[in-house]
């Protein structure tokens, strides 16, 4: 295989459409005054059971909603019994963001923001129809893992609670998981995010519509048994306030209040009044209940039963509804990133500690990984460039997994980082660091597959060149090194006098240039003039 780096394509990775074609979610400052000029973000929410747009207009620290959409794909209900996503499923999914692509039009790309959640993590063909459903968006679209998706739901609600300074038990039942946050203003003190929700619930116990209490009873005991494992932690913390969000917590809370049920929010009588109105009329085709919209009977059973099971489990006797949910979330951590405030960036601080990554060390390499980036990339220059950023996180997280052994600690590092919950950070992100930080030493060819034209190689060679130059872990000064792009590969020209006082360096250079050879790139190493190992 050719790995082929000529001077056009670099430059053509430059380009806008090219970051948006390899998914870099931030662009450079010229886009963001074009944001907040423009003033309006959105945010796409790839649900289980429905597919909802929301347009936001922001105001300062605030976002107004402007305009939204909501499609019934009702995803989780396409998931075979091999977890792959049938035809029809993707079909509708694909149908939604064509007509959610036609609303954001015009859109920058760093203004829209799109997340899919449980049935998109489970499903085997997932990056098949992800594939699909970013050409129909126009926007890439990002997995998120559970506790992502939880840490942006309470996000979402804590904006639109009248006091977030209580503390708040936050559920979400969405249509493949269930969410439970508890937080105290903007900060969620505890995550967590279960394997059930309305869709696979109702297709699980009331699959083929039929309604009564033993149907129930079973539901309800299987959401009780998943709910073990979180409980005591949760009533250990305790909360002043249960807050339900999203679109099973809307529907019971209307049907509750307009069936007169209950005379304020959610409540345990008012779920058992509704449960059994659902089992005297025996069949969900029966049901007539003021305010059920005909798109919610298909997946209210198992929604109920296992808010009814949340209620048992947590003890709880009312529930307050909020408009904030998920989508809300995604707008004001995108209006983060803009006001410099990016979680991720928290994110990888907080590992460095964790894993007690040595400080000194990490700035050394950063320092010099990105000036070798600046060398080959100026636009990089700009301190929110995509693969700037990604760059500065792999030099400081890249020797996280000597906590667990200095032998292949590379191989660590990166499993953590594939695997580890990263609040703000998409699988995307979390897979393409973890592919920067695995490459950093050793063989190259663990790199692959990644494609030719894959802006990560650019990446992974001033990392490792980085890596190379401080390997005595000192503040000893390295060799002066500056980089340019060449035919397949690099030029990398050293200080012949620094060089000659490191000739450990000098071999590790000469290895790594083979290494370079081995997967079809070209590393060309210049010392004084010369190409090293040559007259």
């Amino acid at each position: 295989m050719m790995w082929q780096l000529s001077d056009r394509l670099i430059a053509s990775t430059l380009q806008a459409e090219t970051l948006a074609r390899n998914f870099s979610r931030t662009e450079a400052v010229s886009d963001y005054n074009r944001h907040m000029t423009s003033k309006k973000i959105a945010a796409v929410d790839l649900g289980s059971n429905s597919f909802r747009l929301q347009v936001g207009r922001v105001e300062g620290n605030q976002i107004y909603p402007m305009d939204g959409l909501k499609e019934a794909v009702r995803l989780a209900a396409g998931l075979t019994d091999q977890k792959r996503l049938d035809d029809a499923a993707q079909s509708r999914g694909i149908d939604a963001l064509s007509r959610f692509g036609e609303r954001l039009r015009g859109f920058a790309p760093s203004t829209v923001r799109a997340v899919a959640t449980n049935t998109l993590r489970v499903a085997k063909n997932a990056p098949e129809f992800l594939e699909r459903a970013e050409r129909a968006l126009g926007f890439p679209i990002e997995v998120i893992a559970g506790r992502e998706e939880a840490r942006l739901i309470y996000l979402g609600v804590a904006h639109t609670l009248p006091n977030p300074a209580r503390q708040q038990l936050v559920v979400d039942i969405g249509g493949g998981s269930t969410e439970f946050i508890i937080g105290r203003d903007m900060k969620p003190l505890l995550l967590e995010s279960l394997y059930m929700g309305c869709v696979s619930y109702t297709l699980r116990f009331f699959g083929d519509g039929h309604v009564d209490r033993k149907a129930f009873k079973n539901a309800e005991l299987a959401a009780r048994v998943e709910l073990q494992s979180m409980v005591h932690p949760y009533l250990a913390l305790g909360w002043d306030e249960a807050v339900g969000s999203s679109g099973t917590a809307k529907a019971l809370v209307d049907l509750l209040e307009l069936n007169g049920f209950s005379k304020r929010g959610i409540t345990r009588e008012g779920l058992e009044k509704l449960r059994d109105c659902l089992c005297e009329s025996g069949n969900l085709s029966k049901v007539h209940l003021e305010g059920l919209r005909a798109d919610r009977i298909p997946v209210l059973p198992g929604g109920l039963a296992i808010m009814l099971a949340v209620f048992k489990e947590l003890d709880l006797k009312q529930m307050e509804f909020s408009e904030g949910a998920l989508r809300l979330g995604v707008l004001y951590d995108l209006l983060g990133r803009y006001h410099h405030e990016d979680l991720r960036t928290a994110t990888v601080t907080h590992f460095m500690h964790r894993y007690q990554v040595g400080a000194a060390q990490a700035e050394r390499v950063e320092r010099t990984a990105l000036q070798l980036l600046r060398h080959l990339v100026p636009e990089t220059a700009d301190e929110d460039h995509p693969d700037r950023q990604f760059l500065t996180w792999a030099a400081k997280l890249h020797e996280i997994g000597v906590s667990i052994a200095h032998s292949s600690y590379h191989k660590h590092s990166a499993y953590i980082i594939s695997n580890a919950d990263m609040p703000g950070f998409s699988k995307r992100d979390q897979a393409r660091l973890a592919r920067i930080v695995l490459a950093h030493r050793g063989k190259l060819e663990r790199a692959q597959p990644l494609k030719d034209e894959a802006p990560e190689w650019t990446l992974i060679f001033c990392l490792r060149i980085a890596v190379l130059l401080h390997r005595s872990h000192d503040a000893t000064k390295p060799p002066m090194a500056t980089a340019t792009f060449h035919g397949t590969g690099f030029v990398l020209e050293l200080d012949p006098e620094r060089l000659s006082a490191a000739p450990l360096t000098a071999a590790a250079l000469a290895d790594e240039a083979a290494q370079w050879s081995g997967v079809g790139g070209q590393l060309k190493i210049m010392v004084g003039g010369h190409k090293l190992g040559h007259e």
